[in-house]
């Protein structure tokens, strides 16, 4: 039984060991010359401004948390368009009242005043 698994457990091995091979073998044959230049923080070109623990508004995390519900559910349409035609007109119903359930919750969303940036 345990004969099945021991490819698996080879190939996992041979990748922690190569994993650890490397930072090792960079460890050791890396060149390192710290400066104050290398050492400070990068964030996307644009020099630091201010401390890193600046606080957002709650409307940017809501706003963030509304996009991801609503994207993610953008990943159940594409399964039923796969198979649109094999479910036939009972899909169709069923996505109309999937779509019309997110349509509420949009609605609501932007009567609460959610999606206004201040």
């Amino acid at each position: 039984m345990l004969d099945n698994y021991l490819p698996i457990f080879t190939l996992i091995l041979i990748a922690v060991c190569f994993a650890i091979g490397s930072v090792v073998f960079s460890r050791l044959v890396g060149e390192k010359k710290p400066s104050a230049v290398k050492l400070a923080p990068y964030e996307c070109g644009m020099p630091l401004i201010g401390t890193a623990r600046a606080r957002f508004s709650v409307k940017f995390y809501i706003i963030a948390m509304l996009f991801i519900v609503f994207d993610i559910e953008v990943v159940f349409m594409y399964p039923w368009a796969v198979l649109f035609k094999r479910l036939g007109i009972f899909g169709f119903v069923e996505m109309g009242v999937f779509i019309l359930i997110l349509l509420v919750g949009y609605i609501y969303v932007w009567k609460k005043g959610a999606l206004e940036w201040e």
